[in-house]
């Protein structure tokens, strides 16, 4: 399993574990942990970085957590569909 470092609007870095990546609508998606194994804390992040006009990628990769509730319950139904052993709740459901 991957693990990146993101750095927040802060500066402060976390280290976080991608599960999966997957697109959807023309968008590129991460699915990213907490931790290896178990459950975890979960986050999907949407890439908003900007491409070059050649279609490069990026030197420095942006994203954003998903917060709009259609488009994370439809990108969550993906990355489901797509790993059998992972399903998604929220806070609300605890």
């Amino acid at each position: 399993m991957e693990k990146v470092t993101f750095i927040d609007q802060t500066g402060e870095k976390m280290e976080m574990f991608v599960l999966e990546k997957t697109k959807l609508s023309g968008n590129d998606y991460l699915l990213v942990c907490d931790q290896p194994e178990g459950d975890a804390q979960a986050l999907i992040l949407k890439d908003i970085s900007q491409k070059t006009a050649g279609g490069d990628t990026p030197r420095e990769m942006k994203y954003r957590i998903v917060s709009d509730d259609d488009e994370l319950g439809a990108v969550a139904a993906l990355f489901e569909s797509l790993l059998d052993d992972v399903t998604f709740t929220t806070d609300d459901d605890e």
